[in-house]
C-alpha cells in the first residue's frame, strides 16, 4: 500500500480530489431534495437551516399523493415524453439519413434553413403554434402535446453528423446486393446508429419528462397534466408553497429518470465503446 501511494503522481491526485469535488457540488441539490422530503413543516422551515432531518417523517409524500392525481400525472408524462422520444427518432433519423447518404437538389440550402431554426427562441412560436394546435382541437390530448415536438432540429442535425462518420462502402455494398434506400437505412445505418440513438432518446426523454412551460400551455385539465405541471398546483394557504411537499413531489418525479438511466446504462456505455467496430 505505501509502495502504491508513493507511485501516485501529484496530477492524479489533484484529478481525483477535483472529481470528488465536482461530484459533491453536482449530488448537492439531488441530496437536498431527498433530506427535505423527509422533513416535517417546522423543520423544513426552521432557521438556520439543517441538512439532516431531526424527525423523519412521510407526511409530505402522503400529501402529494392524495392532493394530486399522481399515477395519471405520472402516466401522462410518459406518455408525453415517451411519444416525444419515439416519434422524434424516427423522424429526426429519417430526415438526416437524407441529408447525409442522399444527393438531391437544395440539399445544402435545407440543411441550413434547418439549423436556422435553432436560432429562434421558442418563446417566439408558442403563440402561433398554440393557435394552430387549438384550432385542430388538440388542447389537451396526447396528440397536441407529443405531435409539435415530433421532429427536432438539433436532433436531424446530430443524428446527420454521425451519418457522416460512417463509411459509404456500406451503403454501395448493399446496393449492389439489391437493397432500396429504406432497407439501406432501417437494416444497415441505423443498427450502426444505436450509440447515437440512444443519446439522443435519452436527451429528449429527459428533457421532454423536466419540461414545464409546453404542458402548462398545451393544457388546461388537470387530468391532461404532467408531474411537472402537477407540482405547481401544490401551494399551501394564502399560496405559501409548502417547501417539503414540493421536494417530496419533485423526488417522486426524477426517480423514474434514475430507474431508466439504471436500466440502460450498460447498453449505452457498450455501444459507446464499440463505436466504430461494427
Amino acid at each position: 500500500m505505501r509502495t502504491r501511494l508513493r507511485e501516485l503522481r501529484p496530477s492524479t491526485v489533484l484529478a481525483t480530489i477535483a472529481f470528488i469535488v465536482v461530484t459533491a457540488i453536482v449530488l448537492l441539490p439531488i441530496a437536498i431534495i431527498v433530506l427535505t422530503a423527509f422533513k416535517p413543516a417546522a423543520e423544513v422551515n426552521a432557521y438556520p437551516p439543517s441538512l439532516l432531518p431531526d424527525a423523519w417523517t412521510l407526511d409530505n409524500l402522503k400529501t402529494v399523493t392524495s392532493e394530486l392525481p399522481f399515477a395519471r400525472l405520472v402516466g401522462n408524462s410518459f406518455v408525453f415524453a415517451g411519444g416525444v422520444t419515439i416519434f422524434a427518432l424516427l423522424f429526426d433519423s429519417l430526415a438526416a439519413y437524407a441529408l447525409a447518404r442522399l444527393d438531391f437538389t437544395g440539399r445544402r440550402v435545407l440543411l441550413v434553413v434547418i439549423i436556422a431554426t435553432l436560432m429562434i427562441p421558442f418563446q417566439a412560436t408558442l403563440i402561433p403554434l398554440y393557435q394552430l394546435v387549438a384550432d385542430l382541437g388538440w388542447v389537451n390530448t396526447y396528440t397536441g402535446l407529443i405531435a409539435p415536438r415530433a421532429a427536432d432540429a438539433f436532433g436531424i442535425f446530430f443524428l446527420r453528423q454521425f451519418f457522416l462518420a460512417l463509411p459509404r462502402d456500406i451503403d454501395q455494398a448493399a446496393r449492389i446486393d439489391g437493397a432500396g434506400e429504406f432497407r439501406i437505412f432501417w437494416s444497415v445505418l441505423l443498427p450502426n446508429a444505436v450509440p447515437a440513438l440512444l443519446t439522443l432518446g435519452l436527451f429528449t426523454f429527459v428533457n421532454n419528462w423536466n419540461d414545464l412551460l409546453w404542458p402548462l400551455v398545451f393544457t388546461t385539465d388537470t387530468e391532461m397534466g404532467t408531474i411537472t405541471s402537477g407540482l405547481t398546483q401544490l401551494t399551501g394557504p394564502s399560496g405559501i408553497v409548502p417547501h417539503g411537499v414540493m421536494m417530496a413531489g419533485s423526488l417522486i418525479a426524477i426517480l423514474p429518470l434514475v430507474i431508466a438511466f439504471l436500466f440502460i446504462q450498460r447498453r449505452f456505455i457498450e455501444n459507446i465503446a464499440t463505436t466504430g467496430l461494427k
